[in-house]
């Protein structure tokens, strides 16, 4: 844990291979207990999150043995069908595990899940889903008991198109009786990398990328060997850390694809950029300009993960910006450690308005959440004079070494 010290005023420029993803890697690690065998899982990031992901997989009575970015997975041993309440405090993502357990045991035992203290993101839609697919789920003194005689495939339609309740039900139904369709359905990349793995497992699964999926059930599922897609947010953190310090910028093993409302955004400030199949040069004018308006939505719109580390970007951009979070109603949490760096920002309800300083002032500044965290080592890599940055263990929940990848770039950062 620790804290990072940023000395500000360094350009970051040079060059980033950037890591596997997090929102990918938790799901697909989920994904293995329904593998009757062994998965390969490569570019596997050096996170918390995983390191939790792996301890839950353990206590299912898996095997997992990782070494230099491969997690290997063997659910031969595994004896177990409930997941204990501290983990799920510590990761929410952990509510994943229920649609891959009860496709393998027919039964799942979870505590209400925690994380980031980002705003309410109830799983009534998991629920629900679960529910018409022939679960039977029951809600005891904070725990969630799930048991399914049999699983059906039914058409599911999602109130909203939340990342996890896709996930969820992809897992439960690629070894349901029948075939499910899921309308309104998330279309992040990481549901297309999700749906690859399955795939690649012997599940018939149609549809990923697109707002309807459409899966068949097949008997069993076999492991298989993936590789993890590139973080498309931690690549777009590392092209804000470089444009707000003047720098100069080379990301490797990335799909500006996967990114394009977010280079959209960069381009409005001035930045210039080039991109190829597996790679993004970046090059920062003098002073960024203000973009007129951020609105966070689900793919292909803006990411509310991104929201924050931009939001430090555009306070010493010139002019005023506007940021509205339609996602989570608490991810403006960074906005007072920003303000005490000398940002000038009011907040009002959903909406924050940002003008633009000529200059930050380090200052001893708390992370809150993950993507929070990461926003104020933009700041901080900007602004004048020392930067103390305590709560650290939020950014290493989604960002690997980030002190070696921006020390390798040239910033002033340290980890005691």
């Amino acid at each position: 844990m620790g804290k990072l010290i940023i000395d500000g005023g360094a350009r970051v420029s040079g060059e980033i291979r950037v890591q596997g993803a997090k929102n990918a890697v938790l799901p697909i690690l989920a994904a293995t207990v329904m593998a009757d065998g062994e998965s390969v899982i490569k570019n596997c990031p050096d996170l918390r999150d995983v390191d939790k992901t792996d301890l839950v997989l353990k206590r299912l009575g898996c095997g997992v043995n990782r070494e230099n970015g491969i997690v290997t997975v063997d659910t031969r041993g595994m004896c177990d069908c409930r997941i204990c309440e501290d983990l799920m405090r510590e990761m929410r993502s952990s509510i994943i595990f229920l649609g891959a357990i009860i496709s393998r045991c027919r039964r799942a035992v979870v505590s209400m899940p925690g994380g980031c203290p980002i705003g309410l993101r109830p799983i009534d839609l998991h629920l629900k889903a679960l529910r018409e697919m022939g679960v039977d789920i029951q809600e005891e003194h904070g725990y969630i008991k799930c048991t399914a005689d049999v699983l059906r495939g039914s058409s599911i339609h999602l109130d909203f198109p939340s990342v996890g309740a896709t996930e969820n039900v992809m897992l439960a139904a690629v070894c349901a009786e029948g075939i499910t369709t899921i309308s309104n359905a998330a279309r992040e990349p990481e549901i297309v990398d999700l749906g690859r793995f399955l795939t690649d497992m012997g599940a018939k699964v149609q549809g990923t990328g697109t707002s309807v999926i459409t899966i068949e059930g097949v008997d069993r599922l076999h492991g298989a060997e993936h590789t993890i897609m590139p973080d498309r947010i931690v690549a777009a953190t590392y092209l804000a850390a470089s444009a707000i310090t003047g720098g100069e910028l080379c990301l490797r093993g990335v799909n500006p694809a996967d990114m394009r409302a977010m280079l959209h955004v960069l381009k409005e400030m001035g930045v210039k950029l080039k991109c190829e199949s597996d790679k993004i040069i970046q090059t920062a004018p003098e002073r960024l300009k203000s973009v007129h308006t951020i609105r966070t939505l689900p793919y292909p719109g803006f990411p509310t993960d991104i929201q924050s580390p931009f939001m430090a970007l555009t306070t010493m951009a010139k002019g005023t910006s506007v940021f509205v979070e339609n996602i989570f109603e608490n991810r403006f949490q960074h906005v007072d450690e920003l303000t005490r760096m000398g940002a000038d920002i009011k907040v009002e309800g959903r909406s924050a308005v940002v003008r633009g300083v000529k200059e930050l002032q380090g200052a001893n500044v708390v992370a809150r959440e993950l993507r929070g965290g990461a926003a104020l080592v933009i700041a901080a890599l900007a602004a004048s004079g020392t930067t103390t940055i305590s709560g650290t263990e939020f950014i290493d929940r989604g960002y690997e070494n980030i002190e070696k990848y921006l020390q390798s770039c040239g910033a002033k950062i340290r980890r005691e």
